[in-house]
C-alpha cells in the first residue's frame, strides 16, 4: 500500500512540474513570435485634382502599403502602374525625355502601357484603373 501512494504522488507531481514548466515556457514563446498581423485591404485612393499633374509627368503614390506611380501622357490621359520593378523590387522613376518608365537599379525600361521593353524585369507592371470624375482623380485595383 506504501508504494500505491508514492507512486500516486510521484505521478501527481510530476503532471504539476509538467504544468509549472509549461506555464513558463508558453507565455516566452508567444512574446518570441511575432504576431499574425492583418493589414487592411485598400481598393481606391484619392489622388488629387487633374490640375495639380503636369503633361508628361509622373507622380508616385501610397496605395496601402504599396507604391503607385501615375502617369499623366502627352495626350492628357493617366494611367497608374505599380512602381516596384518585377525584377528585384526597386522603386521605379519616369522618364520625361524618353517618355518611359526606368528601374534604375539594374537599367530596367517599361513603355507606358506597363509592358517591360529592356533590361531584366521578367514581366509587366501591374495595372492600376485610374478614374476622373469632377475633376478628382481616383485609382484603383482593377478589380474592384
Amino acid at each position: 500500500m506504501k508504494q500505491d501512494r508514492r507512486g500516486f504522488l510521484n505521478t501527481l507531481l510530476g503532471i504539476g512540474g509538467i504544468g509549472a514548466i509549461a506555464s513558463i515556457i508558453y507565455p516566452v514563446f508567444e512574446f518570441l513570435l511575432p504576431p499574425e498581423s492583418r493589414e487592411p485591404t485598400v481598393s481606391s485612393i484619392k489622388a488629387g485634382a487633374i490640375d495639380q499633374y503636369e503633361v508628361n509627368s509622373a507622380k508616385i503614390l501610397k496605395f496601402g502599403r504599396e507604391p503607385v506611380i501615375l502617369i499623366r501622357k502627352d495626350s492628357g490621359e493617366f494611367s497608374a502602374f505599380s512602381a516596384t520593378c518585377t525584377h528585384l523590387d526597386c522603386i521605379v522613376q519616369y522618364r520625361q525625355d524618353t517618355k518611359q518608365i526606368l528601374c534604375a537599379c539594374h537599367n530596367g525600361h517599361y513603355d507606358l502601357k506597363g509592358r517591360n521593353v529592356s533590361g531584366p524585369p521578367p514581366k509587366p507592371l501591374t495595372e492600376f484603373k485610374v478614374s476622373v470624375i469632377n475633376n478628382e482623380i481616383t485609382i484603383s485595383t482593377m478589380e474592384g
